[in-house]
């Protein structure tokens, strides 16, 4: 069913099998494993519409994941899960899932597939200190370098050995070696399976509550060319915070900065930067950002980010997954409130708000504007549940309005083509977990 497995999996197999027949004179008794286990589910419904300039024809998808999986609990300081997911279309399926063949209609990356989410061993045997092996999810800060792209119906999933250290009070050291990324095309795609030599590494040190600096380094070198996928090695530093004013007033900030230079299999050699400065205010329920991020360019290659969780940054019509040659300065604001004190039905919902504008780090080219508008509601096993053994219920509308600039000439420069294309985008997301 899947196409290549990578080292970190073969060597899982092999450990599982060994430690299955090594013989105990334990007290502990190994079919605990299972009886302290978790089984659990997940599924989620998503109608997703598509309406873009240079298509005559709109995209409609109507996609339900299912995803069951097993976390055991631990013997001998080990634990172990596997997670099977299946993405299938409900009626209809207008739209180009990248693998379908159906390229008169605009994209939508939620292919009809079978997926191996999940198989990992973990290791807890020092103190402190957490060791896992095999295929798993990682998820690395706001996910602007490593992430899931949890949104989409496939997760982007790694397989790696991880180690997470815990040992000294307030410090968080996080290291990882990555040889395969599986990317939300699935494996039936020709690039949804890169095979790789990733490492990253991080350090995460809590100076004040709820205020940390964070320093990393990702060199991430993909034993296939792609254009978006290039190789590259990125030193940053980071710092976020919610500092309180009086009690119903505080002060969130986060900023970033790093520098990023080719690696391994690099087409072009460059060394460009980057920057994120987000200042904002909270107060009751209502919370206001504003903030400016620039991946910058050297008028050749551009600042880039292929294992971010993209979708969750630039705006949500998806139009900068790749940054222009150019780069690519996104100037936003955000508001969100948490609904309260209205009634259980609807206390809790979140409603956020964002506007970009989006600009070229190179020259003074302006790529367009964006609203971006979500509101969404999550319902726990505590509150009104309709059905038993559900733990959660949650239900979402998402709307995005890429509005290109006018007088933006595509031919005039190719590199931001995919940019020049006003798009808008809805999402009905209904989801339910066990």
């Amino acid at each position: 069913m899947y196409k290549t497995f990578s080292f970190s999996l073969q060597l899982l197999t092999l450990a599982s099998l060994l430690l299955l027949s090594v013989p105990t004179a334990s007290a502990e008794d190994p079919i605990n494993i299972f009886k302290n286990g978790k089984f659990y589910g997940d599924l989620r419904y998503r109608y997703e519409h598509v309406d873009q300039s240079g298509f005559s024809n709109d995209a409609t998808a109507s996609t339900l994941r299912s995803r069951f999986g097993l976390v055991t609990g631990e013997y001998k300081n080990f634990q172990a899960s596997v997670e099977l997911d299946t993405i299938g279309t409900i009626g209809t399926s207008r739209y180009n899932s990248t693998i379908n063949g159906k390229s008169q209609f605009p994209v939508v990356a939620d292919p009809r597939t079978n997926e191996l989410n999940a198989l990992w061993l973990a290791w807890n045997g020092i103190p402190d200190t957490n060791v896992k092996l095999g295929r798993q999810p990682i998820n690395l800060d706001n996910h602007r370098f490593i992430g899931t792209v949890a949104f989409r119906q496939n997760d982007q999933t790694y397989d790696a050995v991880t180690v997470n250290n815990r040992s000294i009070e307030n410090l968080h050291l996080f290291y990882s070696y990555t040889d395969q990324v599986n990317r939300v095309f699935g494996h039936k795609h020709q690039a949804g399976v890169l095979n790789a030599d990733i490492h990253m590494g991080r350090a995460e040190y809590e100076f004040l509550p709820n205020q940390k600096i964070i320093a990393y380094s990702y060199w991430l070198d993909f034993n296939r060319l792609l254009a978006t996928s290039p190789s590259s090695k990125t030193y940053g530093l980071r710092i976020t915070g919610n500092a309180p004013v009086t009690n119903e007033i505080s002060v969130i900030y986060q900023a970033e900065g790093a520098r990023q230079h080719d690696l391994g299999n690099a087409v072009n050699d460059y060394s460009v930067s980057y920057y994120h400065i987000s200042p904002g205010i909270a107060w009751k329920s209502f919370t206001f950002e504003a903030g400016i991020e620039s991946l910058g360019s050297n008028g050749v290659s551009s600042f880039s980010t292929p294992l971010s969780t993209l979708h969750k940054h630039n705006g949500w019509a998806d139009k900068f997954l790749v940054t222009p040659v150019k780069g690519l300065q996104d100037r936003y604001l955000k508001a969100t409130y948490q609904v309260s004190g209205i009634n259980k039905w609807l206390d809790s919902t979140l409603v956020q708000l964002f506007y970009h504008d989006f600009n070229a780090v190179k020259g003074n080219e302006n790529y367009g504007t964006e609203w971006n508008f979500d509101i969404t509601r999550v319902f726990t096993e505590k509150e009104m549940m309709p059905l038993p053994y559900m733990k959660q219920w949650s239900v979402g509308v998402r709307y995005a309005d890429y509005n290109a600039q006018d007088n933006f000439n595509p031919s005039a420069s190719p590199t931001a083509a995919t940019a020049a294309v006003d798009t808008r985008k809805g999402w009905i997301t209904l989801g339910a977990r066990f």
